[in-house]
């Protein structure tokens, strides 16, 4: 038996600072570039319909004159657009929509530079929101978690890990942000106290019913390309089920168009994910279930006979509803 499912969604890449070629026999079909890359920027190779993942993409990293990335050596030229003031986000977010973007993506990281100030910050946010696109924010250094849910961003492109969360903020945050998990680039498989404080929030946003997307940073140190077991597991030792994870994998791109308006392509996409033999019926199995989840590849959709595949329906969260 083959278990057929919607295409897996890894919800935070750098696709100009890998090789995609790998993600389709990793069990990737679908990818969100939080920035730095746009379509004819960087090779292309492995990204066409029939032989790569669907991919949306955030553009430019929005930020502080002198903020992060800009000064990053890992940061691609040009893939920063420093907003000096309230005045400059409009043509800063259309520039953006202009090439394509289907997200924002703003920089708040105070310990690597200067950051947008709140009114800025919020003009941001105001004028992707009149374009109906989402805004998510890299959120560093003390109080800058909070600043962006102040100022209305939908999601946190990681987990946050500078510091634990008050209650207060955390549960308000559950409400109405979805964040993206991202636990692993905190040692990749040697915990850092990073992994620790990020886990910790990670564990209470979803104990208090925040929505998680499948995020792993790709391009941020040594991450497999495909499908990543610690990941998984992280997410899983902070409380998820193996069916909340299959939904945090399965989810739609996020949006700010709700789910009955979107397009076909968006719901479904040319590529569907295959994981070959039944799921394990036990549920507090975990290992046989990563190991059997592990074993997912992503194919073109109708490639595989009907005959042999076992369709299971998943729950999956509404993540794509940001009106509120």
């Amino acid at each position: 038996m083959t278990v057929q499912l919607p295409g897996f969604l890894d919800a935070h890449v750098h696709l100009a600072l890998i090789d995609p070629a790998g993600l389709a026999a990793g069990g990737i079909s679908r990818v969100l570039d939080l920035g730095g890359w746009t379509p004819g920027s960087a090779g292309d190779a492995g990204r066409a319909a029939d032989a790569g993942p669907e991919a949306r993409f955030a553009g430019q990293f929005l930020g502080a004159p002198g903020g992060y990335p800009s000064r990053q050596a890992w940061a691609p030229t040009g893939s920063s657009c420093p907003v000096v003031g309230p005045a400059d986000a409009a043509a800063a977010v259309a520039r953006q929509a202009a090439a394509g973007a289907s997200v924002i993506k703003v920089t708040l990281n105070s310990a690597a530079g200067p950051v947008l100030t709140a009114d800025t910050l919020a003009a941001i946010v105001a004028a992707a929101h009149e374009r109906m696109l989402p805004v998510a924010a890299h959120t560093e250094g003390a109080g800058q978690a909070s600043a962006a849910f102040d100022a209305g961003v939908d999601l946190l492109a990681h987990t946050p890990f500078s510091e634990a969360l008050p209650e207060k903020l955390l549960t308000a945050m559950a409400g109405r942000m979805t964040w993206i998990s991202t636990l692993d680039i905190h040692g990749w498989g040697d915990p850092t106290s990073a992994f620790e404080v990020a886990s910790d929030n990670l564990a209470r946003f979803h104990a208090a019913g925040g929505r998680v997307l499948y995020g792993t940073d790709l391009g941020n140190g040594p991450l497999p390309v495909g499908l990543n077991r610690r990941e998984i597991e992280a997410l899983l030792a902070c409380g998820l089920t193996p069916d909340e994870v299959l939904a945090a994998l399965t989810a739609d791109f996020p949006s700010r168009t709700p789910a009955h308006r979107a397009a076909g392509p968006d719901a479904t996409g040319h590529r569907v994910t295959v994981i070959p033999g039944g799921r394990p019926t036990d549920p507090h199995e975990l290992a046989g279930f990563i190991d059997w989840l592990l074993g997912a590849r992503s194919v073109a959709a109708g490639s595989v006979p009907a005959r042999s595949v076992s369709t299971r329906s998943l729950a999956r969260p509404d993540l794509e509803d940001h009106h509120s």
